[in-house]
């Protein structure tokens, strides 16, 4: 499928990717809460495979597979404990099966920084799986699986980064961020916060699980953190001095460039819903 879509230019290969990758995460999304679960899973894997060979290519050398499998056991657990199969006292596994990483290190010969190494590990759980196993404590924040919540989310963060694409591409001049990200501008920001607020209205109006003002808020949560989101992979991406986190995703780059707003705004989106 990528090798396909090479064919086409950037534009078009974003909005191919796009629609079907979209299709498919709102079909897991809206059939059933396993469906939702095989979705998220799928997307945190990879994107915990695509942090580690990132933070490979600048000579660091984290613990690729036990991170990636503390990232992948977190975001299950959280998944079961929300969906009262499995009782909150499994949260603090957490705990054990993160200290194991300095065990491991031991065993390890010849690293220069073994306790660098240590650190990005540990980044990569909680930069990438720990926001995705928070969507779980959002999608059950009512008791049950309630596909609105996740759905609205993504539609809004969707909304925004196309409305910031556009506006940014065709009006862009005044730069937003530029020592971090030179093609970012203003009138993109506000562009993607014009588009996230109208498909909040939207999504407000058809769905009930939130009062009016509580998708509003998301809305403001959503274009901030998609904001700072990208920024902060953009810093990421900088360090390392990459374009794109990955190619696995034409005209959108790999799973982090794709998810980064996400990944900022659901830890302030689930601590909104749980406090208020």
């Amino acid at each position: 499928m990528t090798a396909l879509l090479k064919k086409y230019n950037n534009l078009t290969q974003r909005i191919i990717t796009g629609i079907l990758g979209a299709a498919g995460i709102i079909f897991g999304v809206v059939y059933s809460d396993w469906t939702y679960f095989l979705i998220f899973f799928t997307i945190c894997f990879f994107s915990l495979i695509e942090f580690y060979n990132l933070t490979g290519l600048d000579g660091l050398k984290p613990q690729k597979v036990f991170g990636t499998l503390c990232g992948v056991v977190i975001y299950c657990l959280s998944f079961f404990i929300e969906r009262n199969d499995i009782s909150s006292k499994f949260y603090f596994l957490f705990f054990p099966l993160l200290s194991c990483v300095y065990m491991i290190k031991l065993y390890k010969k010849f690293e220069r920084k073994p306790f660098t190494n240590i650190a990005f590990t540990f980044l990569g759980v909680f930069y990438v799986a720990v926001p995705f196993a928070l969507l779980n404590a959002a999608a059950f924040v009512k008791g049950t699986y309630n596909f609105e919540i996740i759905f609205g989310c993504l539609f809004i963060l969707w909304a925004s980064d196309t409305g910031a694409y556009f506006a940014g591409t065709y009006f862009g001049k005044r730069k937003l961020f530029e020592r971090i990200s030179p093609k970012k501008s203003w009138e993109g920001a506000i562009g993607g916060a014009l588009l996230a607020t109208a498909f909040a209205l939207g999504i407000a109006y058809y769905f009930h699980t939130l009062a009016f003002w509580q998708w509003m808020v998301i809305d403001l949560i959503i274009i901030i953190g998609g904001i700072y989101g990208d920024l902060v992979e953009s810093l990421l991406k900088r360090s390392i001095e990459i374009k794109d986190s990955g190619d696995s995703l034409p005209g959108h780059g790999g799973f982090l460039d794709r998810f980064d707003g996400l990944l900022i705004s659901a830890p302030f989106i689930v601590a909104f819903l749980e406090i208020f």
